[in-house]
């Protein structure tokens, strides 16, 4: 089986891509154990050393170990999320404990923590250059917040506590999986009204997938539930799915409130453990937020800043509702979809379906593709001849000008069963110079769930499906773009509240007329958006924004409060979500409704006591569009220094010192509200 084993020596394929037609479900468990076996050797031969701890013989000897165990994680993790089957998450969930304690056994060996520490203690920064300096903090500092200084009980105490983290994590991520394809609203002729062609399409060709010739099938998957809840006439029909969506996980064989409980309970004792009395003022000493005060104070202001205008807006969105129904109307959650798409339209002429016709996805990537290339000089060829994971999935080499290997880039887009909601990026393998000096170039998917394309028509995206993909493209560009030395230092991996800003600053884009100008044409007649209808885009652009904002800070307030209990939790979720959510929410809480057991971002995917991290990044990169605003959006000389100063440099230095550096100054918000249309005369911030 090893001899047969994929995962055991480099890929031998052009360009490292990933042999996906040779790699099976029964090859993950073997590869991980064996992985973990080199691992563990490698660590042993680093800790024995005889000769004087160096940085070189221990932290960089530290970097390097584990090519095996990261090969086949490098692959194992991606599919987890996006071609996941049972047999696959049953390996995860025999692995995650074995992982876990593999992990530990090397922050937790003595041995080799006394090595880090002499290099640490004796370390000569001058003779160093940058990167070598980051990598000697972020060894010293991770092995520190991984219990190396903890003793006895403790010790061991930790090493169970992380373990079992580990495994309740994966739980909540599985259940959450699992639950999301339960849920179906099937309908019949009669309850159609108010639904466009391309949502009924869509809901048609779903109901034939499951056999149904003579009905609509409508998911909790987003090109599904985003359109209904927009246009669909049945404000009863609304409600059941807005209560299908988020009663998700709270109650049945999926149930993640008691998961969640644990989850928080145990990131508790562990931040404890670590000498903090919370897991936010633990977790946060790793962020350039820093302390709790300092995240409140970033999500207090802008409450300050944009509540009073969320609230103007519903005041007018209900006036407007009850307007056009000829009676009193109180604004329900179900409700805010269906009337602010009615309000705008009726105040812009916009809406999703007059522009869909221009956003065929075929389109759409060329259009993306063309962003990367008058930015940063980049060529994306198509590459036939790489295997893939699933028959959907495009690959492209990606190039500099000079015709150089950039990388590789996997595009990912339909939702089907086996992938999570939402969309991300990853990679199958990150940038790093190897010890032969070789530039190794990553490998880097985009994983989305856009609007399938149909019998009848090609995929044709809304306006958020294209920022979505803008966004998920920025994380790709921080990868691609990687020009660091360590790979634990390389692309994406920067502290969470800096992750990101060159994603939410490629949003910026959909608004800019020069960047739809390039690839937006009509799908049949090739005619390209009218102008008439990019002006109503950008006029109808701040639309909604104090609501869009306030809304975001819900869900920062949510993740704080429970990285913020200093006592173990066992309440009752619902209240406990409620309280976190009073000075921010614009509806009376749902019975039953509940966001916490379906929020994979701060229970199983890494963003816990940083979810606040999108708008404090946000802030930043509308602070750097402004620059590209006043230079030209399209300036090389100004890509260039954002291409220098920040995408190319990862973690190896502090993010303030590069954003500063291209910019020549910390951030305000002043650039977020102007973005917004949000007056401090209007709400009372010019005081």
């Amino acid at each position: 089986m090893i001899e047969n084993n994929i995962f055991f020596k480099p890929f031998k394929t052009t360009g490292g891509a990933v042999p996906f037609d040779r790699i099976t479900t029964a090859d993950y468990e073997p590869a991980i154990r064996e992985g973990i076996k080199r691992h563990d050797a490698e660590v042993k031969a680093i800790a024995d050393n005889e000769a004087e701890a160096t940085f070189e013989n221990t932290v960089v000897a530290l970097e390097r170990a584990g090519e095996t165990l990261n090969r086949v994680l490098g692959v194992f993790y991606p599919m987890l999320s996006a071609n996941a089957n049972d047999e696959l998450m049953a390996v995860s969930e025999r692995m995650a404990p074995v992982l876990s304690e593999h992990f530990n056994s090397i922050t937790l060996n003595e041995q080799l923590w006394q090595r880090v520490k002499h290099v640490h203690d004796n370390f000569d920064a001058a003779r160093y250059d940058v990167e070598d300096r980051m990598l000697m903090r972020e060894t010293y500092d991770g092995f520190v917040r991984s219990g190396a200084n903890l003793q006895g009980a403790d010790r061991d105490r930790y090493r169970e506590l992380s373990k079992r983290l580990t495994e309740l994590t994966l739980k909540f991520d599985q259940n959450a999986l699992k639950e999301t394809p339960r849920y179906e609203l099937w309908l019949t002729q009669d309850d159609l009204e108010g639904l466009p062609e391309s949502a009924l399409d869509a809901a048609k060709q779903a109901a034939k997938d499951k056999g149904r010739e003579d009905a609509w099938l409508v998911t909790l998957d987003a090109p599904s539930y985003i359109p209904f809840m927009k246009y669909s006439d049945r404000r009863d029909l609304r409600e059941k799915l807005f209560k299908m969506y988020n009663r998700q996980c709270t109650s049945g064989e999926y149930c993640n409130l008691d998961v969640l409980r644990d989850i928080a309970n145990t990131r508790l004792e562990i931040a404890r453990l670590m000498g903090c009395k919370t897991f936010a003022e633990y977790k946060l000493q790793h962020t350039m937020a820093q302390t709790p005060a300092n995240v409140y104070d970033m999500l207090n202001r802008l409450r300050e800043a944009y509540l009073p205008v969320e609230r103007s807006e519903m005041e007018r969105l209900t006036e407007f509702a009850g307007k056009l129904e000829g009676k009193p109307m109180e604004i329900m959650p179900w409700d805010y979809s269906y009337y602010s798409n009615k309000e705008k339209d009726s105040m812009f002429e916009i809406n999703d379906e007059l522009l869909r016709p221009y956003f065929e996805l075929g389109r759409v990537t060329q259009g993306v593709f063309g962003f990367a290339m008058r930015m940063y000089g980049l060529r994306f060829v198509p590459n036939h001849d790489a295997q893939v994971f699933h028959p959907e999935v495009e690959v492209y080499d990606v190039t500099d000008e000079d015709g150089k290997a950039v990388g590789m880039l996997y595009l990912d887009f339909f939702p089907r069963t086996t992938k999570q909601s939402g969309a991300w990026m990853t990679s199958f393998r990150e940038q790093y110079i190897d010890d032969d000096g070789n530039d190794v170039r990553p490998l880097v998917t985009l994983t989305m769930n856009f609007t399938r394309p149909t019998e009848s028509k090609p995929s044709l995206l809304t306006v958020r499906e294209v920022e979505t993909f803008m966004h998920e493209f920025g994380h790709a560009l921080h990868q691609l773009l990687s020009r660091c030395k360590y790979q634990s230092l390389s692309g994406t991996n920067v502290y969470r509240d800096f992750v990101e800003v060159p994603s939410q600053f490629n949003e910026n884009y959909v608004y800019e007329r020069e960047f739809l100008d390039s690839f937006a044409s009509h799908y049949q007649t090739g005619e390209p958006v009218p102008q008439e209808l990019i002006d109503k885009l950008l006029a109808s652009s701040q639309y909604g924004a104090a609501y869009a904002c306030v809304r975001q800070l819900g869900f920062g307030f949510i993740d704080m409060a429970w990285h913020s209990i200093s006592e173990p939790y066992e309440g009752d979720d619902f209240e406990f979500e409620h309280r976190a959510v009073k000075d921010v929410q614009a509806f009376e809480p749902i019975e039953g409704c509940i966001m916490s057991p379906q929020f994979t971002h701060i229970f199983s995917g890494g963003y816990a006591a940083g979810y606040y991290g999108y708008k404090w990044a946000e802030v930043i990169e509308c602070d750097a569009f402004d620059k590209f605003r006043q230079e030209g959006i399209f300036n090389r000389d100004t890509a260039r220094s954002w291409l220098e100063n920040v995408l190319s440099r990862g973690g190896t230095e502090a993010p303030m010192a590069l954003y500063k550096r291209f910019r020549g100054s910390e951030p305000g918000i002043e650039a977020m509200m102007r973005r917004d249309g949000i007056s401090r005369v209007e709400t009372g911030t010019d005081k």
